[in-house]
């Protein structure tokens, strides 16, 4: 008899959960849309991208400008990447080539190697991608390194690319996106690239969720076009789906033979004993998107004690340490303006020439409540308040706010700069 119900109720919840199933789906999208909502309304209140009506399909496309926060959060992006790919390794070598010229020769019953059909003519044009520069400046790497392989060359730069008018349906396109690039391409051995592909792809995953505070949001996928051709993907779940942040291809020797027609002595490299034309890891980020998905990843509500002080829904952006635009906002707490002020410019003059990025609170004349104030900071970012206060001008003690904890404790203004360096460096070995 037991088992008899056991059964039943196992069917009776079935039920229930094929009926509710439609209802979850909807409430999952409806979710996923006012995150997407909040999401590109901090970043536009906020600055970090330019424009009154921002969306998804403007931002990933490479039609908006940057605000002052976005700029410098997507710098030091850029500074991680060029770290991780250049100033850590022996064996890459940075080049920085010019935004127009000319596209590869290659045969016309063939395709180009980023995929796009091409004729026997050169034309200049603008770069969408950084793929040809590295191939037309490997000899030159390669006799700086004595020949010897595998070696890498990186860039970092603008590339472009045609945007289609959704609401133009005769335009081929009605304008040109621009997005910020960072290209790897590794040259090794036929017989080794396999595990170079595996070592990078394994490697890249690792780096994006290093600055991420819910890591599994990137992961990793592979993708065939219409010929066969397989291109491995680093995504980022974004509240509308799945983007690509990153792409990795392999590529044969014939990348370099199309590309140096005629000068195949030129580029064979020493592997060992062996004298070869290596074959290409190319790894391609996208900045631009890569910025959207941290400040994504980063977007986390404030707590309900903080959301009733204030009446307000705000949000938090926990951006990581490492890629924060602003790393400690310098107050005004009580105590006369004049001379408070004084204080602040001192302070952040000397936070500034550590290399700190301090935003100049103390320079807003309009009076807000402490609740309004960190709710501001802590939607732009910002890691820790200082508060400068008559308490300051009598002992030199000021109020330290921390984005993450909300906690405040008291730090001597002599000493504010050695506390932030040290949480600086902390953060860097995360």
């Amino acid at each position: 008899m037991s088992s008899c119900v056991v059964r039943g109720s196992g069917s009776l919840l079935q039920s229930w959960r094929d009926l509710l199933r439609p209802h979850i789906r909807l409430c999952a999208a409806a979710s996923s849309g006012r995150t997407r909502d909040v999401l590109l309304d901090v970043c536009r209140r906020r600055r970090f991208f330019l424009g009154e009506e921002l969306s998804a399909a403007s931002v990933l496309g490479g039609g908006l400008s940057l605000g002052p926060l976005g700029v410098e959060m997507k710098k030091n992006i850029i500074n991680e990447w060029w770290s991780m790919a250049v100033l850590n390794r022996e064996q890459v070598l940075p080049i920085d080539t010019a935004l127009q010229g000319a596209s590869p020769t290659i045969h016309p019953d063939r395709r180009d190697v980023a995929g796009t059909s091409s004729d026997k003519r050169q034309h200049s044009t603008l770069r969408r991608d950084l793929l040809h520069g590295a191939l037309s400046h490997y000899v030159a790497c390669l006799e700086l390194l004595n020949r010897k392989l595998p070696f890498g060359i990186a860039e970092v730069g603008k590339c472009f690319h045609p945007v289609l008018d959704p609401h133009d349906n005769g335009a081929r396109h009605a304008r040109t996106g621009e997005r910020t690039v960072a290209s790897l391409c590794w040259f090794s051995s036929a017989k080794t690239l396999s595990q170079w592909r595996d070592y990078w792809l394994r490697h890249r995953l690792l780096w994006w969720r290093r600055f991420a505070q819910v890591p599994s949001g990137f992961s990793s996928s592979d993708h065939q076009d219409g010929e066969g051709a397989k291109t491995l993907l680093i995504n980022y779940n974004f509240p509308w789906g799945k983007e690509p942040v990153e792409t990795l291809r392999m590529l044969d020797d014939s990348a370099l033979t199309q590309a140096h027609a005629g000068a195949d002595a030129k580029l064979h490299g020493r592997d060992g004993r062996r004298s070869i034309i290596p074959h290409v890891v190319w790894l391609s980020s996208d900045l631009d998107r890569g910025l959207l998905a941290y400040l994504s990843d980063a977007l986390s509500p404030r707590g309900k004690e903080q959301r009733l002080a204030v009446n307000s829904p705000s949000q938090v952006l926990k951006i990581h340490p490492s890629l924060a635009p602003v790393k400690v906002a310098v107050d005004l707490g009580k105590g006369p303006a004049v001379d408070l002020r004084l204080v602040c410019q001192g302070l952040s003059a000397e936070l500034r020439g550590s290399g700190i990025a301090v935003w100049p609170g103390y320079l807003d004349t309009v009076q807000t409540s402490m609740e309004q104030l960190f709710m501001k900071y802590d939607e732009m970012g910002v890691m820790f308040t200082a508060l400068v206060s008559d308490v300051t001008l009598e002992s030199g003690l000021l109020h330290l706010r921390n984005r993450d904890t909300t906690i405040k404790e008291t730090v001597h203004i002599s000493k504010l700069r050695a506390f932030l360096t040290q949480q600086m460096t902390a953060a860097s070995r995360l």
